[in-house]
């Protein structure tokens, strides 16, 4: 701990020391949510409040166009749907906006936008926090799903998810088979159902993450939660622009994932770091950590005990992707560290209608240039907007 604070007090030291950017001088993208972000580039934006079977009250954002099928938008892990926006007219959410699609983002449980219940209070009741990746598969995604449709007259829609935006809709395909016929397409940019075959350094702290969850108190339940200590720490070092290379890019989160600085330039990082990470619940960071070191694509493991109460079987049953019958196309990248190709090709060997299985022919293409590239209409688009069509 003493570490860790040492290493804090480094940071904003640094930070204070330099040419900070105040909120006047950021990018005005950062300081802008997805409905300012919308309105900005051109587009109404609906707020929609979602409540799911289990309490959690959503927020999926809606720009009409005039194309009859709904397009719904799914992020991935510690992240809102922002990241389908803040890239602005090289965005996803905007580019399909300005093709007259009728797009939705969804938000899952615990990020700002969906940081409420029914009853529970995010800020003093731990068991809010009590989801993993099944969670927002198994309740989220279905809860705004049929939202959607409902309020469209629509019978299906089309479907795009992102990193673990794409392990949501693995979880609900095969849990919830009768959703398969909800979609008519789901598009996965790196996808992520098995963990096989990752490299230094996410394989190495998937390693040593049983230890690293034992250091952290057990009434912590959720990590960089925009009121958090370390949150703060990050919207006052990782926005500026003449440090965030050094302690945001070389030393966080982008390298572990595979970084693009190609697609990644420094200018952009004021506005990444401001609306990126949102908040990981601890439950979440353990369920990847067991599909790592059990090497199955599988439910949360509570223990022996409690796997018998729950799922009549000692050891947590795997997700049964053989009833993941919805076509499916998947995009993956060479120097992406947590959707790797081998296992990518190893997901496509067990689902059942995969109609696309593209990799991206740049070899430095990695995680998050499939949200975050600033190339995306060249790069990207050409191959998602025809499946769309295709599909519609």
């Amino acid at each position: 701990m003493r570490i860790k604070v040492t290493f804090l007090v480094i940071l904003v030291n640094t930070a204070l020391t330099s040419s900070l950017l105040t909120p006047a001088q950021l990018p005005e993208d950062a300081t802008l949510n997805y409905s300012q972000l919308g309105v900005k580039y051109g587009h109404k934006v609906e707020e929609h409040t979602v409540v799911t079977e289990d309490g959690y009250i959503l927020t999926v954002f809606r720009m009409p166009g005039k194309k009859k099928t709904p397009v719904f938008l799914m992020h991935g892990t510690g992240d809102t749907s922002d990241c389908y926006i803040i890239r602005g007219n090289k965005s996803l959410a905007i580019s399909l906006a300005n093709e007259g699609y009728d797009v939705w983002a969804g938000n899952g449980r615990g990020n700002y936008y969906s940081r409420r219940h029914v009853k529970l209070n995010p800020d003093t009741d731990p068991s809010y926090w009590n989801f993993s990746f099944h969670d927002r598969g198994y309740y989220d995604l279905p809860a705004m799903i049929d939202y959607i449709l409902q309020a469209t007259g629509e019978k299906s829609l089309q479907s795009i998810g992102f990193s673990q935006g794409t392990t949501n809709h693995f979880v609900l395909l095969s849990s919830k088979p009768e959703y398969n016929n909800k979609l008519k397409v789901f598009i996965a940019l790196a996808p992520i159902a098995y963990l096989h075959n990752l490299i230094p350094p996410v394989s190495i702290i998937g390693e040593i993450g049983p230890i690293l969850n034992q250091l952290i108190p057990s009434n912590v339940n959720r990590i960089l939660d925009i009121k958090s200590f370390e949150r703060s720490i990050i919207e006052i070092v990782c926005t500026q622009e003449a440090i965030s290379d050094l302690f945001c890019v070389t030393l966080g989160v982008l390298p572990a994932s595979g970084f693009d600085p190609k697609r990644l330039e420094s200018s952009f990082l004021p506005t990444l770091f401001s609306h990126f990470p949102a908040v990981f619940s601890r439950k979440d960071l353990i369920h990847h950590n067991q599909l790592i070191l059990n090497k199955r694509f599988m439910n949360y493991d509570y223990g022996p005990e409690e796997n018998m109460k729950r799922y009549g079987f000692v050891v947590p049953p795997e997700y049964d992707l053989r009833k993941v019958t919805a076509k499916i196309a998947m995009f993956f990248g060479n120097s992406d560290n947590l959707s790797r190709p081998r296992d990518v090709e190893y997901l496509r060997t067990l689902l059942p209608n995969v109609i696309e299985h593209h990799l991206m022919k740049e070899k430095e293409w990695s995680h998050f240039d499939f949200i975050y590239g600033n190339d995306m209409p060249e790069t990207l688009f050409p191959y998602i907007f025809p499946i769309l069509e295709k599909y519609s």
